[in-house]
Order: C-alpha cells, then sequence, then structure tokens
C-alpha cells in the first residue's frame, strides 16, 4: 500500500539546494525562499471598496494600497494585487484567514494563499540586473523605488513584483509566483544569474 503524506511541504523543497551556483568569487546575487508565512488576498466585494479600506486601516494601522505598492505595518506587508484588492502577508497566525474573516465580513471576500504561491527573495549588487532578463518592467531607483510594486510577468509565469526595504546597502526585490510554477522560475532565475555567482539558502523571516 502506498504511504502518503499530508505535511506541507514548500514548493521548492526538491529544486532548492542551499550553497553557492555559478561563477566563483563574490556572489552578486542572494536568492532566499521565505517560507511558513500567513498569505491572504483582500478582494473587496461590489461598492464596498470604501468600507474594506477603512477595515484594513483599523486592522494593521496603515492604509491598503491603492495603487502598484507595498506598504508595511507593525506585523504585516499589505501589497497591492489589483483595483481594490491586495495581498496581505505576515507571520505567526495573527493574521490568517481565520483570524480575517470576521474582520473582513461584509466588505470584502478572502482568499487563502498561503500554499498556493512560493515567496523568493532577490537581492544583492546584481539583483536588479538579473531581473531586468526576465521582466519589462523599469527598475531603476529612479523609477522603481522602495515600495514599489507590480503585477508582471517573468518567462510567460505571472508574478507580484515589490521592491523591498534596502539590506546593508543591497537592493532587496521579492517575488510571489503560484507553486505550480515556482520550481520552473526558479531555474530560470538560477540561469539567469549564474554569470554573477549565486548565493542559495531558505528561511523563515519576512525580509
Amino acid at each position: 500500500m502506498a504511504d502518503f503524506s499530508w505535511d506541507v511541504r514548500s514548493p521548492l523543497d526538491r529544486t532548492l539546494v542551499a550553497g553557492p551556483y555559478g561563477v566563483q568569487g563574490d556572489a552578486g546575487v542572494a536568492l532566499t525562499e521565505i517560507r511558513n508565512f500567513d498569505l491572504v488576498q483582500v478582494m473587496a466585494r461590489r461598492g464596498k471598496a470604501s468600507e474594506m479600506a477603512q477595515t484594513a486601516q483599523a486592522r494593521f494601522g496603515v492604509a491598503a494600497p491603492e495603487t502598484p505598492k507595498a506598504v508595511g505595518a507593525s506585523d504585516a506587508t499589505l501589497i497591492w494585487s489589483g483595483p481594490d484588492q491586495f495581498f496581505m502577508l505576515s507571520k505567526g497566525g495573527k493574521h490568517s484567514i481565520e483570524a480575517l474573516a470576521p474582520v473582513f465580513a461584509g466588505s470584502a471576500s478572502l482568499s487563502d494563499q498561503s500554499h498556493a504561491r512560493a515567496l523568493i527573495n532577490v537581492s544583492g549588487e546584481k539583483a536588479r540586473t538579473m531581473l531586468a532578463k526576465l521582466s519589462s518592467i523599469d527598475l531603476h531607483p529612479d523609477v522603481f523605488g522602495v515600495g514599489a510594486a507590480a503585477a508582471t510577468s517573468m518567462d510567460h509565469t505571472s508574478v507580484t513584483l515589490w521592491r523591498g526595504t534596502d539590506r546593508n546597502g543591497q537592493v532587496v526585490f521579492n517575488l510571489l509566483v503560484f507553486a505550480t510554477f515556482a520550481q520552473s522560475l526558479w531555474h530560470t532565475i538560477l540561469d539567469s544569474a549564474a554569470e554573477y555567482g549565486v548565493t542559495i539558502g531558505h528561511s523563515e523571516d519576512l525580509a
């Protein structure tokens, strides 16, 4: 009899190999898969966008983004995902769909995306140059500053992209991709980053 397991596994569990990759020497790109996060899509019901926005402000202490950007709260990040909708990204269950459902009852429809998406953190001196190979989005800092976000595609794969806070003087980008396409996009990113040298890892800390 086959032995089945219902343990939740990362979509990159069998693909991600921690360590160096590509050319040797100082790595220009760092790739980190972020694991075990809460991701809820919040979508205003018809005629309820204003009520949803007020509820989000009261819940998170910041205004939900109305344009393509990511807004940081004390314990969550709200990421624009389309007109009158956003992703809520957090850790620890405080803002899980079970916790948010009664809060947004009547004003928004919620969808748990925690296990439907992979979250990839891209940083380093060559991060912007590498991503420019895969996306038509202008990532120049004068145009795509900290907090800027976009719903775009990379290698024919839909992604949500936003720029995080710089870390150790290096630019930081975050990618949300459907779990079923995560392995394919991961290999594409590795191929694009290999010439700069890559460090690969995974973490449970949100950037």
